[in-house]
């Protein structure tokens, strides 16, 4: 057995999540805050049920205050190609949150067939990338 293979797959699990697993947290009752580090404009376009919107520019003790510390904090953004998840996983561990990141982000959520809650109409949703 590859001791080195070993501890990259097991930090690999102990740091990211994927949305069945995601949902399946969720479903359970499990103490987990999901959210969405993207701008508040895409969060409003769309994003998972009951995630709160904290873009990861904004993350400090001030604005992560009211969160519960014993809760597993999973961020995510668009999903490839969107990094605002892996800046939000870094914020809210310096913060001395337990964290992990969304595998594929909304995209993938999406993707999985799990349900999104949207804000604003189809129509006046934008496309543009929230990740800044």
């Amino acid at each position: 057995m590859d001791d080195d293979q070993l501890l990259h797959y097991s930090n690999k699990l102990a740091y990211e999540i994927d949305s069945w697993d995601l949902k399946v947290a969720l479903e359970n009752g499990e103490n987990v805050i999901v959210i969405d580090a993207r701008s508040s404009q895409a969060f409003t376009a769309g994003h998972i049920p009951g995630a709160i919107s904290l873009p990861h520019r904004t993350m400090s003790e001030t604005t992560t205050v009211a969160l519960d510390r014993n809760a597993l904090v999973v961020t995510y953004c668009d999903g490839i190609g969107c990094n605002a998840s892996t800046k939000g996983a870094l914020n809210m561990t310096k913060l001395g949150f337990r964290v992990k990141e969304l595998i594929g982000g909304l995209d993938w959520w999406k993707r999985d067939g799990h349900p999104t809650e949207n804000n604003v109409p189809a129509t006046q949703s934008s496309t543009v990338c929230g990740c800044n």
